[in-house]
């Protein structure tokens, strides 16, 4: 948890207030009642975990209620969160065409980029008066930027960075937004690896904006206070048909499982300890066999490991929590999705790299009701990465702007202009 505990004392008004100055204060007063209501449960201890069990009876999607140690603080989690759906409005800049504006990839690796743009497009949350909103959203697709503007092979980034500014540029210029908050309230969200690497030719928005990434390791300046972790989600077919349930716990005869390519430094060190190893429940691969279904074997196993490292971030959490199979986190400064509110200690396994080489130790070690405990768990979390069309309250897309929420309610917006 990285929020600042403090609730702002609110501005001395003077006699005469400039009009746009009011409208940011009234906003401002909105949302530090919603910090205050928030804070006061975080705080008191007697409510940490709302019917902090794991037998309650899984509710409906709307009447599901945050509850259980896979929540830091669930009281504290489910207040923000209706305080949320009552409160904030986002505006959508207008400007900017597809395919690189307004549109994203929806299918495969990227799809999450794709799937938010289109579902704020037309979500209740979304204010079409730039003077009700309390975060402002870039449409950009970095993904769509990549592929239509950047010359393959050529490691030539000028372009793409100058077709980033230039966008900021226009709406820094048309709307006083952008320059009242220095970019505070704005916000990206990118999949690509290279979204943060963009991100850099804006300094106002590297260093103040809110920057959802899939891409969220600190080594490269992922700033936790500020940035949102977002999951990256692999969608064959644009949906989680298919993707979604696995065998039970006791028929899973593969203790770990792994298979990708080499990227960053994580991986070489995986598969050099672990790709030919001689027990059969270790499954480490470079490359699959031919024949052998990847999601098959995810089905078959206890545990799924999920590498980070520097250019690389990985579906494979997201594929863990859908069908079954435990996330062991390998990783030193990736920050992990929604870990404002999400305990992931309590439905995954975290293992420092330098540790590598004792993975199937560490596994072993394991309790068998602990294992099952965190197996039981991660299937209650999937709803949280689960992506709906439309969206579905506490899913993925929820989640994300939940996260954008938090980082809102962390700082306030004053008027440049006020002396």
């Amino acid at each position: 948890e990285n929020q600042k505990d403090e609730v702002p004392v609110n501005v001395t008004k003077s006699t005469t207030i400039p009009k746009r100055y009011s409208i940011i204060e009234k906003l401002e007063e909105g949302l530090a009642r919603s910090r205050a209501a928030i804070l006061l449960l975080r705080e008191n201890k007697n409510v940490t975990n709302n019917n902090n069990n794991n037998n309650q009876k899984e509710e409906d999607d709307d009447e599901y209620i945050p509850h259980g140690p896979m929540y830091l603080n669930a009281t504290a989690f489910h207040r923000s969160y209706l305080e949320m759906e009552k409160k904030l409005k986002v505006y959508v800049y207008k400007e900017g065409e597809p395919p690189v504006y307004h549109f994203g990839p929806c299918k495969h690796t990227y799809a999450i980029e794709g799937y938010f743009i289109q579902a704020m497009e037309v979500s209740k949350f979304r204010t079409q008066d730039p003077n009700k909103a309390h975060v402002y959203f870039l449409p950009l697709s970095i993904t769509m930027l990549i592929q239509f503007i950047y010359v393959a092979d050529s490691h030539e980034w000028g372009l793409m960075k100058n077709t980033a500014m230039d966008y900021v540029n226009v709406i820094s210029q048309k709307y006083p937004y952008w320059n009242t908050s220095l970019g505070a309230d704005h916000f990206m969200l990118a999949c690509h690896d290279w979204g943060p690497e963009i991100s850099f030719a804006i300094p106002h928005l590297y260093k103040n904006s809110i920057r959802a990434l899939c891409n969220a390791n600190t080594s490269e300046k992922f700033n936790p206070t500020k940035d949102v972790s977002i999951p990256e989600i692999h969608l064959p077919l644009g949906t989680t048909k298919g993707l979604l349930g696995g065998p039970a716990p006791f028929d899973r005869p593969i203790l770990v499982f792994f298979a990708g390519g080499v990227h960053g430094p994580i991986r070489p060190i995986l598969l050099q300890h672990w790709e030919n190893s001689t027990h059969e429940d270790v499954q480490i691969h470079k490359y699959l066999p031919k024949g052998v279904s990847y999601y098959d074997m995810i089905r078959k196993s206890k545990y799924c490991i999920c590498p980070s490292g520097y250019e690389v971030a990985s579906p494979r959490m997201v594929e863990g929590l859908y069908m079954g199979c435990v996330p062991v986190l390998i990783k030193d400064n990736y920050v992990t999705p929604f870990s404002d509110v999400l305990n992931w200690d309590t439905f995954s396994v975290t293992i420092p790299v330098k540790d590598i080489v004792n993975l199937k130790k560490i596994l072993m070690d394991i309790p068998q009701d602990k294992y099952l405990e965190m197996q039981k768990r991660g299937i209650q979390m999937r709803r949280h990465f689960e992506v709906n069309s439309p969206p579905k309250k506490y899913d993925v897309f929820h989640m994300i702007l939940h996260s954008i929420w938090l980082r809102r309610l962390n700082f306030r917006v004053h008027d440049v202009n006020e002396s």
